[in-house]
């Protein structure tokens, strides 16, 4: 089951201890999650740079003075979110199974990943907007964290291909292709509904990439 919004946010806080370590109050964690919503969603709207804490304190309704008592910075307010969201964003590409069907493996992933983009769009846009500035703010995790897996699971897409269980196709260059193809419909939101008049994109864009990508993996 996918986490909510809310449980991302609760693991913000778990990432994020307070220095003294002491038990946080129930208007504390009230007024941290308050702080963690409200800067989501003006990052999502506004980027990094055009956000301001003038904002995020609005949003939380909070004032800026109270809101520096939790947060140093909007820097600290955007790593958390970075940090705690990463494990969500990584999670559909751990779930893929050596051991299972190719294919159906590879087609699941797409799957997981066009649910985070409906599911969670403004975090997908923070990551999107973070990537455009050049990941000064998580570029350890970049060439760590996310290399090493990428890495593990290109080595077993590899071996299906060398088997012949799928097409011969460069493993690195297929999972950027299912990061662009399904992200897309999160960070270019408002364009996809503007070209398809309105309604859920969602079925049609699940049921297209399914096919394109069962023809493309067919060996």
């Amino acid at each position: 089951m996918r986490p909510t919004a809310a449980q991302l946010l609760r693991a913000c806080e778990e990432r994020e201890p307070m220095q003294d370590a002491a038990p946080r109050t129930r208007i504390q964690t009230k007024n941290r999650s308050a702080i963690l919503e409200a800067g989501l969603e003006v990052f999502a709207q506004q980027g990094y740079r055009g956000a301001t804490l003038d904002q995020i304190a609005v949003a939380a309704g909070l004032s800026k003075p109270n809101l520096l008592y939790y947060f140093p910075s909007k820097e600290a307010i955007h790593a958390a979110l970075l940090h705690a969201l990463l494990d969500t964003w990584l999670a559909p590409l751990r779930a893929l199974d050596d051991k299972g069907d190719p294919i159906a493996e590879i087609l699941g992933y797409v799957r997981r990943k066009l649910a985070l983009s409906r599911d969670y769009p403004r975090e997908s846009r923070l990551f999107a907007n973070e990537m455009l500035q050049g990941a000064p703010r998580i570029e350890d995790t970049l060439t760590g964290e996310l290399k090493t897996l990428v890495d593990a699971k290109a080595k077993v897409i590899r071996g299906w291909a060398a088997a012949g269980r799928i097409a011969p196709l460069d493993p690195y260059h297929l999972i950027f292709s299912i990061w662009a193809l399904t992200q897309h419909y999160a960070d270019f939101d408002v364009q996809v509904r503007a070209v398809i008049g309105g309604g859920d994109p969602y079925p049609g864009a699940e049921t297209y990439l399914e096919l394109l990508f069962a023809k493309a993996l067919a060996p």
